[in-house]
């Protein structure tokens, strides 16, 4: 795991001297109001919005936003549009109802959000092979321009059910950009044994990438956090508000906390970005070595 976060690090720092920008992961920032300026329909079941606002901060490809609805839900997307754009564009698909309230929204309606905050950073090193799967395309397209426009060695793989539900394939850079339609066939046919793939899709995706390139380059997004392997129960004790909560051995502590305290702060749910940090614990991934963990902050 450190060596995982170390490698993290480093990957960051070399975006950031690439790419510029001021986004780190676990980064807290001060929310910002955004206005929607602009709403279309990009795809079958997908909207995007284009939100500005006021010395919006910088970002790199990868970065997300964390959306505080309305509703009191709280949803993350990934930033789709150009870096260099004053203002930052997300792309939401029908998937439930944060989804549904997101995509309600019109032009002139304001929406809170923190961020960006990057947990799923671009290097910028080449030979990369980008693959995504349907809306997996919002954290990779920005890297497929940068990567473009950077001139390295790169191609894209780019999977859905249809054209129409596809979204920005107008916005795809001229050649390298291999389509499929449907399932079948190896993705990673021609990546380079040493290069590096970027990959953001659903899980059966990310199982076949994975069993088809064993480089420890592999970097990828998922649409829900990893399942739980070998854990154990225990219970989480939250000192402050004097309640103790039994967590079975395939859940976390997050998700227990959030039945209890729905408002609870989380943001990537895979230990990288430090939303849910409490007391130097990051309840989405940690465990405790025993069977009880006391969070004093909570």
């Amino acid at each position: 795991m450190l060596q995982s976060l170390t490698r993290f690090g480093e990957l960051y720092d070399r975006a950031v001297t690439r790419f510029g920008g001021r986004a780190r992961p676990g980064t807290a920032r001060d929310a910002l109001w955004l206005n929607v300026v602009e709403r279309s329909q990009v795809a079958d079941d997908v909207v995007s919005l284009r939100c500005g606002g006021t010395a919006l901060p910088a970002w790199q490809p990868g970065c997300h936003l964390d959306l505080h609805l309305p509703s009191g839900l709280r949803r993350q997307y990934s930033l789709c549009g150009d870096p260099a754009d004053p203002t930052y564009r997300i792309a939401v698909r029908t998937v439930g109802a944060g989804s549904r309230e997101v995509q309600a929204l019109q032009v002139g309606d304001r929406i809170q959000v923190r961020g960006p905050r990057n947990a799923f950073p671009f290097a910028g090193i080449g030979p990369v092979v980008f693959v995504a799967g349907g809306i997996g395309i919002t954290p990779i397209l920005p890297m497929v321009h940068a990567a473009a426009k950077a001139g390295l060695d790169w191609r894209l793989v780019y999977c859905g059910r249809s054209t129409k539900a596809m979204p920005f394939l107008d916005e795809l850079p001229i050649g390298r950009v291999d389509i499929r339609i449907g399932r079948g066939g190896p993705l990673l046919r021609d990546a380079h044994p040493n290069g590096a793939v970027y990959c953001c899709g659903p899980s059966s995706m990310l199982g076949q990438v994975r069993s088809e390139f064993a480089s420890r380059w592999l970097h990828f997004e998922r649409f829900r956090p990893p399942p739980i392997v070998d854990g154990r129960p225990f219970t989480v004790e939250l000192r402050r508000s004097g309640v103790s909560l039994e967590v079975p051995a395939d859940r976390s502590a997050l998700d227990v906390i959030r039945d209890f305290w729905p408002s609870v702060a989380y943001s990537c749910r895979r230990g990288f970005c430090g939303t849910c940090d409490v007391g130097g614990v990051r309840i989405c991934v940690d465990r405790p070595a025993g069977d009880r963990l006391v969070l004093e902050e909570l």
